[in-house]
């Protein structure tokens, strides 16, 4: 797409940043649409508009149509996850949610992965313009799906309070979270957005090679998922909600801080692989435990809180992604922002330290 419509790096990451602009704004308002009018409701209309935004970005023929059509993408699926977090806190006790957020989350990494096995082999065959039309295809099969399988008979809890803004934005737990995630988002945008480009022009990987190795990271986030979120709830279990989410979350972020500053210094192909799958796989022990959290301080505000948080993420990720790319072009190293990443991630473990579980917004 870059050589296609002539895109440099800076302009490349304000396509990446144009999505994750538009989703950090309306995360928290379609989060709070869905605690008022019904999370599943929420799910179907946001899957119906990334389907219809997927499709047309293969139509775009310049920077600004591009830009544009990057825009509405994000603004559509924002409040997927708050949304997804709304279904779980109805049917999950919280001694459960990590475990049920873990296996949503390395359903996103899987998904992460299999995208370049796939696409790259379907690039041989297609335009690269109709592999959106593809992906967009299997968005409205999953809304079919969804319609006719889900039923919403959960667990009998109280209705969702009124919203109370100010109750919310006041609780010193909510701008912790906020802050935290913000933080953690620098590192998982990287391999979201730029890794591949990393891979390919700032370490002498090939294309073909590249849609190999960029699916490493997302598999063994798939399995970091499931083991953060089931460590978790055990730990919960045996020690209560400070140790058992704090424990696991602070351990991953410090870890995949200093994994990610062994790779900026790496020049080693083999060692750059590693570094980047076992980076990526540790730092995703903490994403079911952190959207764990949020159900645990404001069960009845799940929709809201959680795209509070996600919001963070996104402008964090906002961030990275137009930064990198400012980044390169001054000292002409894909290597140098990986250090600004590394301290990111190691400010959030500290930021996580500091977070009560136990504190509920109610």
């Amino acid at each position: 797409m870059q050589a296609a419509l002539h895109l440099s790096p800076i302009q490349w990451g304000w396509i990446l940043g144009a999505f994750v602009l538009a989703y950090g704004l309306f995360e928290i308002p379609s989060g709070a649409l869905g605690d008022r009018y019904g999370h599943p409701r929420m799910l179907v209309r946001i899957v119906l508009w990334w389907s219809l935004f997927t499709s047309l970005t293969g139509a775009v023929r310049g920077f600004g149509q591009l830009l544009a059509t990057r825009f509405l993408f994000g603004m559509g699926e924002a409040g997927a996850y708050p949304n997804m977090s709304g279904v779980i806190v109805r049917w999950f006790e919280p001694a459960g949610r990590a475990r049920a957020q873990s296996f949503i989350w390395a359903a996103s990494r899987l998904g992460g992965a299999l995208s370049p096995l796939l696409v790259v082999p379907l690039l041989r065959w297609i335009d690269w313009r109709y592999t959106f039309a593809v992906l967009g295809v299997i968005g409205v099969l999953w809304v079919l799906f969804w319609s006719a399988c889900y039923r919403d008979a959960p667990i009998s809890r109280p209705a969702a309070l009124p919203h109370a803004w100010r109750r919310v934005l006041r609780h010193r737990q909510v701008w912790l979270i906020f802050a935290m995630y913000g933080c953690y988002s620098w590192g998982s945008w990287f391999f979201m957005s730029w890794f591949p480009v990393f891979l390919v022009r700032g370490c002498g990987f090939s294309e073909s090679e590249m849609g190999i190795y960029s699916s490493l990271p997302f598999l063994l986030g798939v399995a970091g998922n499931l083991i953060g979120g089931y460590v978790s709830d055990r730990l919960v279990t045996r020690y209560g909600l400070k140790i058992g989410r704090r424990s696991v979350a602070c351990a991953s972020l410090a870890a995949s801080s200093l994994l990610v500053a062994a790779l900026a210094l790496t020049r080693s192909k083999a060692a750059i692989v590693v570094l980047s799958s076992c980076g990526f796989g540790i730092m995703d022990l903490m994403l079911p435990v952190s959207w764990a959290v949020c159900l645990d301080i404001a069960p009845h505000r799940s929709g809201t809180v959680t795209g509070i948080m996600n919001s963070a993420g996104q402008l964090g990720g906002f961030l990275c992604t137009v930064l990198f790319g400012y980044l390169v072009q001054i000292s002409g190293s894909y290597r140098s922002p990986l250090w600004i990443i590394s301290g990111m991630l190691l400010f959030s473990a500290f930021l996580f330290s500091r977070i009560d579980p136990t504190r509920e917004l109610d």
